[in-house]
């Protein structure tokens, strides 16, 4: 008489680590050949010519804004009231320059949208002024 097969209950787990540690070859092999991404950017320096007496803008944390003459006059403005003193003053001295300057908190669209106005007027020199850390 023939004796019958036990059937096992168990699962043969070897060909899966086969299968891993091959996985785990190829990707340490390939990981130092993959490029990271990397952003270039730039370092605050001194400017060449730095402009005498420029104009300052300031954007505020709240994205409120305010000018600042080369007198030392502050004088806070709306959006609305910007470009009209701006062109007043490029009409008075079409080399003026300008700052703008953004407080930390002050959400970088509001800096961008008031640069963007001031470059739309026509002035020549506009900046963004930073502090030099030390």
């Amino acid at each position: 008489m023939r004796r019958a097969r036990r059937l096992k209950n168990e699962i043969n787990v070897v060909p899966y680590i086969d299968v891993m540690l091959v996985l785990l070859v190829i990707f340490m092999v390939a990981t130092p050949m993959m490029q990271t991404g990397s952003v270039d950017l730039p370092s605050v320096g001194q400017a060449n010519s730095p402009p005498e007496n420029p104009l300052r803008v300031t954007v505020g944390p709240g994205g409120e804004l305010a000018v600042l003459d080369g007198s030392g006059k502050s004088r806070s403005v709306s959006r609305s009231e910007l470009a009209p003193l701006l062109q007043a003053e490029l009409a008075r001295n079409p080399e003026t320059a300008v700052l703008v300057a953004g407080d930390k908190k002050a959400s970088y669209e509001s800096v961008l949208v008031a640069l963007d106005e001031i470059k739309a007027l026509g002035f020549k020199r506009v900046g963004l002024e930073t502090s030099r850390s030390k």
